[in-house]
């Protein structure tokens, strides 16, 4: 397994295996693997002859009071657990690499982060766009994986690479679960004892929300007040966000269920921010 630091470099190895009519499969990740990322990996690798994952922890995406400087770091130990999965490269570039010094041009989706996370994370997709563009031009995959529990994320990517004609295969990865139901995140190794087991109120409130929805509920705000009331009839130290349900074409708040949607949620338990979300289509 290499671990390639420079951009050039990685451009360099990137073309020489395009020539040699290789499918590089990619991967982007923060860090802090856990079997969320390891499944992005394994699905990417059914698909591709060399699968490459970029460890970056993205300054850009953090607001001023956000965990940028907390966030976990553990090279040594994704280093293992990429070798472990088979992965051919690992790209390790620092900040400066990334941002050299007059950095000054961004990437950014419109719309489609005006609710959802986007409304309290002013900047962040702004952020997230930058620099996966930068990755897809140093990297140079033919696919690459993004998973779902991220929704809004995926769906801004997905409509860049639509809108900026990219060459690019986008690989959607089902949200991976601990046996509780809890969406697995790096951000949970914030969490308690006690949070660790209230955490799992945020998936069994989106279960409550397509019960309510498959016995025939259509009024997103009634089933909006159902998931609120349920998480703190249950919890004492939960904070919600937000809950909203939107379209997944657009990420449009919905005040009728109707067609493809996202139930999103987002809370704090702590000092984690815990996001999670299901699609359901009504036919």
């Amino acid at each position: 397994m290499e671990i390639i630091k420079k951009i050039k470099e990685m451009q360099k190895r990137a073309e020489e295996l395009r020539l040699k009519g290789k499918k590089i499969g990619f991967v982007p990740t923060m860090g802090a693997l856990h079997e969320g990322h390891l499944t992005l990996m394994r699905e990417t690798r059914k698909k591709c002859d060399i699968l490459i994952v970029s460890i970056f922890v993205n300054p850009i995406q953090f607001g001023p009071k956000e965990d940028f400087r907390e966030y976990p770091r553990d090279f040594e130990g994704d280093r293992k657990k990429c070798e472990n999965e088979g992965v051919d490269i690992i790209f390790y570039p620092d900040v400066n690499e990334m941002y050299p010094e007059n950095f000054s041009t961004y990437v950014e989706v419109e719309k489609l982060s005006e609710h959802l996370c986007g409304k309290f994370r002013p900047g962040h997709f702004k952020g997230v766009t930058t620099v996966v563009m930068k990755l897809f031009n140093i990297v140079k995959p033919h696919i690459v994986a993004f998973g779902w529990k991220d929704a809004q994320q995926l769906l801004i990517i997905k409509r860049m690479i639509r809108d900026l004609n990219m060459d690019i295969e986008i690989l959607p990865v089902e949200t991976v679960r601990e046996e509780d139901g809890l969406a697995m995140s790096s951000r949970n190794m914030y969490l308690n004892e006690k949070e660790r087991k209230e955490a799992p109120l945020l998936y069994k409130s989106l279960l409550l929300a397509k019960e309510l929805i498959e016995k025939g509920e259509r009024n997103s705000l009634n089933i909006i007040n159902k998931m609120q009331e349920f998480i703190e009839n249950n919890s004492e130290n939960i904070r919600i966000q937000y809950i909203e349900i939107v379209d997944t074409e657009n990420l449009q708040p919905l005040k009728e269920i109707k067609g493809e949607i996202l139930i999103g949620i987002a809370a704090y338990l702590g000092k984690a921010r815990l996001i999670d979300n299901i699609r359901i289509k009504i036919d």
